[in-house]
């Protein structure tokens, strides 16, 4: 149960964050040598963010709802399909590098090099002696932005390479508006969640590893990401609009280095 809700805190700070939830959960795995199925605990934990996310951005899903027919609808679909083309074809390899854990260091890294050239990219776009920006928003995003966007976010399914920090570094790549890019990747966030949920339950209905899931547990952890998430998507969002990427591209640096040091020299944990 302690387990689990440390689990949740880290997932509800860290998927917002571009840190890399995932690296995360399957980094604590590691550390406590937990033996629940990998995949699930960190779906379910996904689904407490995804409440985050409808609590924070109740005003952008309303409109979504009230009026499902636009350009935004459109663009997050079109986001979402290489992360789905990517989970049905490699889902049992992805679950596999879960597992193994044997990339992560590296994925950091990869992590680290995003946000560097996403936030260097969006100082370089930024107009001098504040003019007028040419950054793109709703009204002027193209479909190839969208795309790019959700190139990004099939490369993240990779534990270690942030979902969030991805697709905000695609979308500041294309030049989109920071404030946007932000609220574009959290509304992403919602299919990719959704679809990993439905594809787990699947899993579990086949394999029969519902069995072996501490349910309360999962419970616990999936709470104290909901509450944790609230307050992680809020502290995001004031950062991209003020503040700059270089803070977390030096913490996922400095975190790949050391369990590539780990993984190859110390063997502490891996």
């Amino acid at each position: 149960m302690i387990e689990a809700v440390i689990l949740g805190i880290v997932q509800g700070l860290t998927e917002f964050l571009p840190v890399s939830s995932s690296g995360h959960l399957v980094l604590l795995q590691q550390i406590f040598g937990i033996n629940e199925p990998g995949l699930f605990l960190d779906t379910m934990l996904h689904a407490g963010t995804l409440v985050a996310v409808f609590i924070v951005l109740w005003k952008d899903i309303f409109a979504l709802l009230k009026k499902p027919i636009q350009k935004l609808t459109l663009f997050l679909i079109i986001a979402t399909i290489p992360a789905v083309i990517v989970a049905l074809v490699f889902n049992d390899k992805i679950e596999e590098i879960f597992k193994s854990a044997r990339f992560l260091g590296f994925c950091f890294l990869i992590t680290t090099v995003l946000l560097v050239l996403a936030e260097l990219l969006s100082r370089r776009s930024m107009p001098a002696n504040g003019g007028q920006t040419s950054a793109k928003t709703e009204t002027n995003m193209r479909w190839i932005d969208a795309l790019f966007i959700g190139i990004m976010q099939a490369v993240a399914i990779l534990p270690g390479i942030s979902r969030s920090g991805a697709t905000i570094s695609g979308a500041l790549f294309r030049k989109l508006d920071r404030d946007f890019a932000a609220r574009f990747s959290f509304l992403l966030s919602i299919p990719a969640i959704l679809g990993a949920l439905v594809l787990q339950s699947k899993d579990l209905v086949t394999d029969g590893t519902a069995e072996n899931i501490n349910v309360a547990a999962v419970i616990a952890g999936t709470l104290a990401a909901a509450i944790v998430g609230f307050f992680a998507i809020r502290f995001m969002l004031k950062i991209i609009r003020e503040k700059s990427l270089f803070g977390f591209a030096i913490y996922t640096g400095v975190l790949g280095v050391l369990v590539l040091i780990d993984q190859f020299v110390t063997r502490i944990v891996f």
